[in-house]
């Protein structure tokens, strides 16, 4: 599909992915039409690099359902990561520390059936590669053979070289992650933007120098200032993917459950919402709730009908006793 078509959806309900967008809870009634997947070639790793080579912008988004992975691939996203974000926005926890590759590969087999030409990168899960270089990659490798990845993403600068180039020589694409890390929350001082200081600055792009010569593919920069994101892609010849970042990453990403409106613990500064679902949710549930205690709902338009004859033979042999 070239260019971008619209449909007028006016004041009808409209399904999204698996959300629905009720009258009135549309800010506009124009939408893109989804990318037809079936004219979509597979999007590879080098795909990625060509991207940035032709100046295009990457799109990034996280999924962690089939429904979910589905809608996005029909959107026309180029990479879809199932991110260990997870364990506070579908799991509940306070932060990322509690996600297990086995939570991991769980998600990741949902999206991969739902998503079939976005390149699909899985987040390796804390202390699945920091115990050693063996465990991480026979952990990264679980992430292709398992649950159908076609990379992984970990976090960290010099302290990971040795796995990542153990990762990338066993054929695993890798996605480096620098700035914040939220595995390392503890040891930054909680959810905190870094490289504010030239000294961290200048290390920040030390690392991600050295994480492209180990063998990364691209590196998500999270929380950073804008200008050092835009000088780091600059002086890097692997795409750079941006949270936080600012508009000079080669591409953006970010967690999808924010940009629905959908978790309601905190939004970070640099995150823009598309869309309210958590409100929409809120309302869907609470009118559920008064229809039946109304007995509004289920209504006749909801309901197995019988024909009368049946009905009829029914209550005869029930009432004659021919009921065990």
């Amino acid at each position: 599909m070239t260019g971008t078509a619209t449909a007028n959806l006016g004041s009808l309900n409209t399904w999204i992915g698996p959300y629905l967008l009720l009258e009135g809870t549309m800010s506009a009634t124009n939408l893109p039409l989804p990318v037809n997947s079936g004219e979509r070639k597979k999007v590879t790793t080098l795909a990625l690099q060509a991207m940035k080579r032709r100046a295009e912008s990457i799109t990034m988004l996280t999924a962690y359902d089939y429904p979910t992975a589905l809608a996005m691939d029909k959107s026309g996203i180029d990479v879809i990561l199932v991110g260990d974000s997870l364990g506070m926005v579908v799991l509940g926890y306070e932060n990322t520390l509690p996600v297990t590759m086995e939570d991991m590969l769980h998600h990741c087999k949902a999206v991969a059936r739902g998503a079939k030409t976005a390149l699909l990168v899985g987040d390796m899960p804390f202390l699945s590669y920091q115990v050693s270089v063996t465990e991480a990659v026979r952990n990264a490798g679980r992430f292709l053979q398992e649950s159908g990845m076609d990379a992984v993403k970990l976090e960290g600068g010099r302290e990971r070289l040795e796995a990542v180039k153990a990762i990338s020589q066993a054929g695993i694409p890798v996605m480096g992650h620098l700035g914040l890390t939220p595995q390392s929350l503890h040891q930054l001082g909680g959810f905190r933007p870094q490289g504010r200081t030239a000294g961290d600055a200048k290390r920040l792009l030390e690392d991600a120098m050295l994480l492209q010569g180990a063998g990364c593919f691209s590196l998500v920069l999270e929380s950073i200032p804008a200008q050092l994101g835009a000088f780091v892609s600059k002086k890097l010849t692997i795409p750079t993917i941006g949270i936080g970042a600012g508009i000079g990453c080669d591409g953006q990403v970010l967690v999808t459950h924010d940009l629905l409106g959908l978790f309601e613990r905190f939004t970070p500064k640099f995150v823009k919402r598309y869309a309210e679902i958590h409100t929409e949710m809120l309302r869907a549930f609470t009118q559920y709730i008064e229809d039946v205690h109304t007995q509004s709902f289920p209504g006749e338009e909801h309901s197995i009908e019988m024909k009368d004859e049946d009905w009829d033979d029914f209550l005869k042999e029930a009432e004659d006793g021919h009921v065990d």
